[in-house]
């Protein structure tokens, strides 16, 4: 997702990686590098524009701090280069926020009508809406406005049984507006507190969509109107948006398929050229992948830098809070087994995507397109097809035992101990993590992060991403390999070699006095 976008801004940074100070010749450099991105992204070219100089301006126009306190307290050092980034990150909230997500209510219901052109994902967005609004203790009713699309009404009553949602149809030949005047009716009287109005598109803007649009919205008055976009469309999604907007009192776009977009200039553009606001983006088919737009989480992703707010609140729909606690510190104590493993992996999957996962976490953001969705199976097949005895004391697996786990799961022998190979050094990993004096007794509120309410969010990605360790992914086959014996023997004499420097140095300030 935004690989386009996110290649330029990596490119930018380094730059600008060991300069000492930015002046107008290096910055310059640096956003050709963001500019050539944004373009290919088809980001509008007013909007890439206004979007560089505010950045360049920003850049050279603060005081670059040195040196500023963390949110620990502790005082940390700041290069030019990552005041750049930090320009570049809140001028790209800037560019696609704020964005208030919340749903407009009238008379203590929530109305929505959907509308937008035919094949971008309208019922599909319904659905979702509809289960959003039902994790929040609401009921909704469907309703089929869209009477043209073949098995459109189908669809929407498929999706509804799916969720447990009723979705309201109309009669042979009764017409859209008339359909949701109905609905509306139905839901005041059966005491339904939400009601989403999946509306008819066309494969293009014209005036007989537009007109029903408006007389839908005359017999209703949907409390909110969100206008749905395919992102895949890049501009022409903006292009979109504008024409609607300017027919239609629009509140919020519903961006849909930004996991499968590298460009995602729509993200970008959308609020700048329409003035309305992303509220929503579908990031997948099933009914539960829509989240809440949030411009800082999406431009901390662009930038590389994760979204740990994103992470933590797909864990929570997912995770028993107590269950993650009492795992986190029986794990972190190094009783740890496979068991707890697979435990690890199936909560991972249920979040949605791997590369979607590893998207949000902080310095894996940038290695989200080289992962395959399959790593995750193939280490869950050589598990199931372990004894209970070996996937509670992994350290019996001899090569015996390993040629017939492969066996059972059409794997190598050698990728079997592989795998146990790597689940000692985790376990070690974090066992020592855990112990008194160990690294997370020496990070500020780490401590508390991986015990008290936040250990359902920090566990299972500590698990994926090697423990949080910088370029480790042992699990998956990612471990950071040793230095080679001549890189070692490289680095002995170069220190070397600075010794005898210092030394020379010392002495000849000796016989000078």
């Amino acid at each position: 997702m935004l690989e386009t976008v996110s290649q330029g801004f990596q490119s930018a940074t380094e730059r600008l990686r060991g300069v000492r100070e930015l002046h107008e010749s290096n910055i310059d450099e640096a956003l050709a590098n963001v500019r050539a991105s944004l373009l290919e992204a088809d980001v509008d070219f007013t909007v890439v524009k206004g979007f560089l100089a505010r950045v360049k301006e920003r850049a050279l126009g603060e005081k670059v701090e040195t040196r500023v306190r963390d949110a620990s307290g502790q005082m940390v050092k700041i290069t030019p280069g990552q005041h750049f980034v930090k320009a570049c990150e809140n001028e790209l909230i800037e560019l696609m926020g704020p964005v208030d997500t919340s749903l407009a209510r009238d008379a203590g219901a929530t109305s929505i009508m959907l509308a937008g052109l035919q094949g971008v994902g309208k019922t599909t967005v319904a659905a979702k809406l509809a289960r959003h609004l039902q994790k929040q203790g609401r009921r909704p009713l469907l309703v089929a406005a869209d009477v043209y699309r073949p098995a459109a009404v189908q669809q929407l009553i498929t999706l509804g049984e799916s969720i447990d949602v009723p979705v309201h149809s109309g009669a042979e030949g009764e017409l859209p507006p008339s359909i949701c005047q109905e609905a509306h009716k139905r839901a005041r009287g059966e005491g339904f507190d939400a009601i989403i109005y999946d509306t008819a598109g066309r494969l293009a803007l014209d005036e007989n969509l537009m007109t029903e649009l408006e007389e839908i919205k005359a017999s209703v008055a949907p409390a909110n109107t969100l206008l749905v976009c395919d992102s895949l469309m890049g501009r022409d999604s903006v292009n979109v948006a504008q024409a609607f907007s300017e027919r239609i009192d629009v509140d919020g776009v519903v961006l849909t398929k930004l996991d499968g977009d590298a460009r995602g200039g729509a993200a970008l553009a959308i609020k700048a050229v329409t003035g309305v606001p992303i509220k929503f983006l579908g990031t997948g088919e099933t009914v539960d992948r829509l989240e809440e737009f949030r411009p800082e989480g999406l431009a901390s992703r662009i930038l590389g830098m994760g979204d740990v707010v994103g992470l933590v609140k797909d864990f929570e729909e997912i995770v028993d809070e107590k269950q993650a606690e009492a795992d986190a510190e029986r794990i972190l104590k190094g009783q740890f087994t496979l068991d707890d493993l697979l435990t690890q992996l199936r909560t991972i999957q249920k979040m949605g995507p791997l590369r979607e996962v590893f998207a949000k976490m902080p310095m894996f953001g940038s290695m989200a397109d080289k992962v395959e969705e399959g790593d995750l199976s193939k280490v869950e097949s050589m598990i199931h097809s372990m004894t209970r005895q070996e996937r509670g004391t992994p350290d019996i697996i001899n090569k015996s035992r390993a040629r017939r786990i492969a066996g059972g799961c059409g794997r190598k022998a050698k990728d079997v101990l592989d795998l146990v190979e790597r689940f000692k050094q985790m376990r070690e990993m974090m066992g020592s993590l855990g112990k008194p004096g160990g690294l997370l007794s020496k990070i500020p509120g780490m401590g508390q992060m991986m015990g008290g309410g936040g250990a359902g969010g920090m566990d299972p990605s500590a698990l994926l991403a090697g423990g949080g360790m910088p370029g480790m992914n042992p699990m998956l086959g990612g471990a950071v390999q040793p230095r080679s014996q001549k890189a070692n023997q490289q680095r002995k004499n170069k220190r070397q070699q600075a010794r005898k420097s210092r030394q020379k140095s010392r002495s000849k300030k000796k016989k000078k006095k």
